[in-house]
């Protein structure tokens, strides 16, 4: 199944819809999306973007990045929070061949787990207030930042950990794209990194591991760093799931 949605512009933009929980529930479909930067919204894809009926939109990138690369377009009805969770920044496309993507990212993964734990609550507490409307939460190319809070929030509605490896592993559709924008916005370059805009599954395998040796799982890292309670979580429950279809197999996302 194709998650990713169409724009011209958007090369990560997700639906988290039909993820099935360990009590037998699954996520809505319409409900959540990642995406990378929606500051490339225009012309029809502003329009697909609008038919989508999305209330809120959560930001995770730099003040500086927004400033220079701009934001979601205002409109009557779009909620927008910026909440900066990562607090190291670094240069992914100037790193050396022998980067190894895997452990390396994961590294990154654990820092922003441990830095940005007052944004990735409000991040959490703002999904499961949105009973508006549907939700979008991007970064950059919605990759990193973007897959370490889609983790936490399928973990939290009771995912399990293949799946949510699966879902992060699907930034390599958007992977080509991802680069030809880099090269575009630096003519006549080449990321040196060879991992640049990938994906792979040991990224979030490592990360997971890690948080569970220190925490016991990430749904107790949520709760001893974030401080997340049964309340939330409830909340978050309410808000994005459903009992689930009786489907085939070869249905399953």
């Amino acid at each position: 199944m194709n998650r990713h949605l169409s724009f011209e512009r958007l090369h990560n933009f997700r639906d988290l819809g039909g993820y099935r929980t360990a009590d037998g529930q699954s996520v809505r479909w319409g409900r959540l999306y990642r995406s990378d930067s929606l500051s490339k919204l225009a012309g029809a894809d502003w329009e697909r973007f609008l038919a989508l009926d999305i209330r809120t939109v959560i930001d995770l990138r730099y003040p500086w990045e927004i400033e220079a690369k701009g934001r979601v377009p205002e409109h009557p009805g779009l909620a927008y929070h910026n909440l900066s969770v990562e607090h190291r920044p670094y240069d992914q496309a100037a790193l050396g061949p022998d980067v190894d993507a895997g452990p390396f990212l994961a590294e990154k993964f654990g820092e922003v787990a441990h830095d940005g734990v007052a944004e990735l609550r409000q991040a959490l507490e703002v999904i499961a207030a949105a009973e508006g409307g549907p939700v979008v939460f991007h970064c950059a190319s919605g990759k990193d930042r973007t897959g370490l809070l889609a983790a936490l929030v399928l973990a939290l509605l009771g995912v399990d950990e293949d799946t949510i490896v699966e879902d992060f592993t699907l930034t390599e559709l958007a992977t080509e794209r991802l680069v030809a924008d880099w090269k575009a916005a630096h003519p006549g370059r080449e990321p040196r990194w060879p991992d640049y805009g990938r994906a792979p599954a040991a990224v979030m395998r490592i990360f997971l591991a890690d948080l569970a040796e220190r925490h016991g799982s990430i749904r107790g890292y949520a709760a001893d760093l974030l401080g997340v309670d049964e309340a939330l979580v409830a909340a978050l429950r309410a808000v994005l799931l459903e009992t689930a279809p009786v489907t085939s197999p070869a249905d399953r996302p």
